[in-house]
């Protein structure tokens, strides 16, 4: 999951570049490079590290040139540092490159008898020397197409070339690739979030195809190389620039914004004077679905599980669960009548891209949960559910989890109408307990200074456990996620239930051990489950909601309360607390917080 940028233009393209990679840094930053052509040589600066470091590299260098590829990494072949960063040239021809090459090894063999050298340890240079090779008989269209064909796997492309000083090679298979378009110029980017700056209007090239752009012309071919036409979109220009204004961090400022996301997501979705929920356009009748089937990855997966505790809880269906990577290589039985549900952030995410892929072609129902609407899950899912939560930066996810659970149980809840497996008294009463949310997010946000607390204690072991049952139990899996996440610390979530079936053999004396147990259907046996781990020694932080009734454990380390509401909406607050330990324990030991080792916010490889 890396991050790639082409400019073709009259005027001098290095800083725009710059300010196009600090966009998509998010997607990788353990490496970054440029490379332009200007007066008929073809230049690059790579660095190991982030953007800054490039940025201050160029400077010492003087890169110039109307022409030009950059690209921010997160490493799968070679280890991050200069030589293994991007672009990767020869005399000739430089690429960038997002995705894998499943073949490479063997292409590399085959090249390396012809005479070929390689500097590197990417798959990517395999690229660079089958176009360099392919280049001696073959003109540039019919070169690209071979090297297309010879490459097994995933990859968005982009490719300058010394000889032709005037364009830029764009090819797309697997991992996204968008074309933007301006005065005189014309962009090449992972995602149209890097080209908002530069344009609003935005082409997507689809799998196989590739595209050649020069400043006052864009050509799109298919896998064939016929010329294919594409439309062109209008998008909204990225009016805010935003930045961590008086935070920190760009996480803290996300935790902060959720009352604001929730109000407007709940805002989007419900008509407050008439009590419902406005998916009019929902494409399927009640009677059409007889089963949901929820995809995802990591948090995603997590928002996946709640929605099903909800789904199973709310409506007549049969629920299922998979983890997108998983979900593709089974033996499926698709079904004609099972709505598939597929929920990413980023809405670029490989394996779960390729799960939609996979129902797509067997003509499933199939519907997307995403934060961009122009991402490729979306333009490819028959309906689309934005969460409208606006930007994330930080790589850990937090409003979006939110913004994903609470579509997912507005979606929930309309689904339950339609097929009439709820009475109009109860829809009432949950879609008035939703306008309360924002507020009640809000407040609970001053568990603060309550969490701060205690994050030492997190910050410095080895080890930690979540625990939580019913609704709770997502949230100790997504608790556990942001724990070793950003501050390194291998924590489990469990079901509590599930403690004395081994997980038991773990706790050891002064252990903490985050127990989640609102006053729910589940709450007096989950205290059962807490004194289990009490009585091993165990550090209790117990997590509940706010009420005059005492809890049954005199034995608790410490305890933070969130503010009440139905059920339902418990998960929500419980899951605040959780994100800024993550946060809080992470800064106690130092850490980068935006930018977690070894993590990237859009998972574009499989």
């Amino acid at each position: 999951m890396c991050g790639i940028v082409g400019i073709t233009s009259n005027k001098q393209v290095t800083t725009s570049i710059i300010n196009s990679l600090r966009k998509l840094e998010y997607r990788g930053y353990d490496s970054a490079g440029v490379a332009t052509i200007n007066e008929g040589h073809l230049n690059e600066v790579k660095c190991e590290g982030r953007v800054d470091v490039l940025e201050k590299n160029l400077s010492k260098s003087n890169l110039k040139g109307t022409i030009g590829i950059g690209h921010v990494r997160w490493a799968t072949h070679g280890i991050p540092n200069s030589v293994n960063a991007h672009p990767h040239s020869s005399e000739s021809v430089s690429v960038v490159h997002n995705g894998i090459i499943e073949n490479s090894t063997l292409l590399k063999k085959l090249l390396i008898k012809k005479g070929h050298k390689f500097k590197s340890q990417t798959d990517t240079e395999v690229i660079v020397h089958l176009i360099t090779e392919y280049l001696k008989k073959n003109d540039l269209k019919k070169s690209i197409l071979k090297v297309l064909k010879k490459l097994h796997g995933s990859f968005a492309l982009g490719i300058i070339f010394k000889d032709q000083p005037d364009l830029i090679v764009g090819a797309r298979r697997g991992s996204p690739l968008a074309v933007g378009y301006g005065p005189n110029e014309n962009y090449l980017g992972s995602d149209s979030y890097a080209l908002k700056s530069m344009t609003n209007k935005i082409s997507y090239l689809n799998d196989g195809e590739f595209c050649i752009l020069k400043k006052d012309n864009v050509e799109f071919f298919d896998k064939k190389g016929k010329k294919v036409n594409k439309k062109v979109l209008e998008v909204s220009l990225d009016g805010q620039n935003y930045d961590k204004g008086d935070y920190k961090h760009f996480m803290a400022k996300e935790v902060e914004e959720q009352p604001t996301t929730i109000k407007n997501c709940v805002n989007e979705y419900i008509d407050k004077v008439n009590s419902d929920i406005n998916i009019f356009n929902f494409p399927w009748k009640g009677n059409e679905i007889s089963s949901i089937m929820l995809i995802g990855c990591g948090t995603a997966y997590h928002s996946c599980l709640m929605a099903k505790y909800w789904f199973e809880q709310l409506t007549t269906l049969n629920v299922n669960v998979d983890i997108a990577s998983e979900f593709r290589y089974r033996n499926n039985r698709f079904k004609k009548d099972t709505l598939y549900i597929f929920v990413s952030q980023s809405g670029e995410t490989a394996d779960t891209f390729a799960a939609l892929d996979l129902c797509n072609k067997n003509k499933m129902k199939t519907c997307s949960v995403v934060n961009v609407v122009e991402s490729s899950i979306a333009r490819e899912s028959k309906f689309v559910l934005p969460i409208h939560c606006g930007p994330e930066i930080g790589v850990a996810s937090t409003k979006a989890f939110l913004g994903q659970m609470l579509v997912l149980y507005i979606l929930c809840l309309k689904i339950s109408k339609m097929r009439k497996d709820i009475d109009k008294k109860k829809y009432l009463e949950k879609i008035k307990s939703l306008f309360s949310l924002s507020k009640l997010t809000k407040q609970t946000l001053e568990t603060d200074n309550k969490v701060q607390s205690v994050c030492s204690s997190f910050a410095e072991i080895k080890g930690s456990m979540f625990l939580g049952r019913g609704y709770s139990y997502p949230i100790a899996l997504e608790g556990a996620l942001k724990l070793k996440e950003l501050a390194y610390v291998h924590a489990e979530g469990y079901p509590a239930g599930e403690m004395k079936h081994g997980p038991l053999a773990l706790i050891e004396e002064g252990m903490p051990v985050v127990v989640l147990a609102p006053r729910d259907e589940y709450y007096k046996k989950t205290i059962s489950n807490m004194q289990e781990v009490i009585a091993r020694g165990a550090k209790v932080l117990l997590i509940t909601n706010k009420s005059k009734d005492e809890v049954y454990s005199e034995n608790i380390w410490e305890k933070i309360e969130v503010e009440n509401t139905s059920e339902d909406l418990l998960p929500f607050l419980i899951t605040i607390p959780l994100q800024k330990l993550a946060y809080y324990s992470a800064l106690k030991r130092g850490y980068d917080i935006d930018k977690p080792r070894n993590l990237a916010k859009s998972v574009t490889v499989e």
